[in-house]
């Protein structure tokens, strides 16, 4: 780039530090995004960040792209390339910014793992045998009859509680928002057993529904090592984490009722769209089944 053209960005990096008070890794990201800009310029003979069309930004992500960059990180390229030609507006170094309507290709996205009524019942059945043994077992119960984040059971209080009601409420589910949920006849049972426990073997405990042996709140990563250890001490091989259970809940549940709405409300989505990827789920199990069923649906053998 000209010499002129390497002033601006210098400048443009002293106001993105001193004035806008970026921080460290945001100033780092942009420096390492502009400079493949920049070195692509080079390569194309480009030597003013004026010369630079629509065109030229969207080739340049293009390229990226082919590279192997994924969605996330040429949006954040762009978002660097942005900024950097609003500053070069705001300055008249410019008359327009190139990069202001590209868009990075969609990402494909990855549905989420779940697991079928067998394998849930294999492990919510393996029985429990001691007092840890009977808490996970509540938790594991919960997880999968309410749908819960694994922050949001970590936070349940004993006053969230309605058992009678069977039902619970999440006070601070992601966005700071609260929901009332229904809780499955069995999860019921599994929690009553685990209270009893509780108030025999654990007096001292806090008021947090899930505690240790010590009484203090089971943290998330506890939670986590727990479902792990159950798993290795019932021989089951499947490699499960708590928000496969919060998955199998969604998909099974959509499969059953086609109510999405509904769905949607019991896992706190803000946003149907989060809730639809459970469709394409129900649709893939559906296409299991036309392929192994239909008779027209079958490969034909090679």
């Amino acid at each position: 780039m000209h010499p002129d053209a390497e002033l601006m960005l210098t400048e443009f990096f002293t106001q993105l530090t001193v004035e806008v008070r970026a921080s460290e890794h945001t100033v780092k990201s942009y420096r390492r995004d502009i400079k493949h800009l920049s070195s692509y310029c080079t390569d194309k003979g480009i030597t003013q960040w004026a010369d630079l069309q629509h065109t030229t930004i969207r080739a340049h992500i293009a390229g990226r792209h082919r590279k192997g960059l994924s969605s996330k990180s040429l949006q954040r390229e762009l978002s660097a390339i942005r900024s950097f030609y609003n500053y070069l507006l705001k300055k008249g170094l410019v008359s327009a910014n190139p990069a202001q309507h590209i868009q990075a290709p969609k990402q494909t996205r990855k549905l989420p793992k779940t697991l079928d009524v067998d394998q849930l019942s294999g492990l919510l059945e393996a029985g429990a045998s001691s007092l840890l043994e009977i808490r996970d077992l509540a938790m594991f119960e919960l997880f999968y009859s309410s749908g819960l984040r694994l922050s949001e059971l970590s936070a349940l209080d004993l006053t969230d509680l309605d058992l009678p009601d069977n039902s619970l409420t999440v006070r601070m589910g992601k966005g700071g928002k609260s929901r009332i949920l229904p809780v499955g006849s069995k999860a019921v049972t599994a929690i009553e057993n685990w209270l009893q426990q509780r108030s025999i073997k654990i007096p001292a405990a806090d008021s947090a529904l899930f505690v240790s042996t010590r009484g203090t709140r089971l943290g998330q990563r506890n939670i986590e090592l727990r479902l792990e250890q159950w798993c290795k001490n019932k021989s089951i091989a499947e490699h499960i984490h708590p928000h496969m259970l919060r998955h199998s809940f969604a998909s099974h549940l959509l499969e059953s009722s086609q109510d999405l709405r509904a769905v949607q409300e019991l896992l706190g989505h803000s946003n149907i769209s989060t809730t639809q990827i459970y469709t394409h789920l129900d649709f893939q199990h559906l296409a299991e089944i036309y392929d192994k069923a239909h008779p027209r649906a079958k490969k034909k053998p090679l």
